[in-house]
């Protein structure tokens, strides 16, 4: 699991912090149109901040990748991914412009899901339940 958490973690805080610095370029990026509206910058940063976030709680996990919380938050990245890869998918499909990023965003998501998914099959599941003391 220590692979996937370390990968998430510099994907998704690279994300991030390129959301908070420059949202209108990654919404370029991925939907092949900026954002012009302040509302939306405003959205995209609140978004940076919390794919930063995940980021950071998934490179703390990779410390302790066997623990309840690290798999807490593999659990929550499938969560995160299938939903990224929905919402990406359908804006492509349902929009005629898209950007360049947009279908290889929604492949990682898609493997980023799966990969989750797999390490959650595969780790054991010790200390679920029981308190450390």
């Amino acid at each position: 699991m220590k692979p996937l958490l370390l990968v998430t973690a510099v994907l998704e805080a690279g994300i991030g912090i390129g959301l908070l610095a420059m949202p209108s370029a990654v919404a370029q990026v991925l939907l092949g149109a900026p954002l012009e509206l302040l509302a939306a910058v405003a959205v995209a940063r609140v978004a940076g901040a919390a794919l930063l976030a995940l980021g950071v709680s998934c490179w703390l996990s990779s410390f302790d990748p066997q623990s309840c919380a690290a798999r807490g938050v593999v659990s929550a990245m499938v969560i995160y991914n299938l939903g990224a890869a929905i919402i990406l998918g359908v804006a492509g499909v349902q929009s005629g412009r898209t950007g360049i990023g947009l279908w290889p965003a929604v492949i990682l998501h898609v493997t980023m899901t799966v990969w989750c998914f797999i390490n959650l099959l595969v780790q054991p599941q010790q200390n679920l339940g029981q308190g450390r003391l």
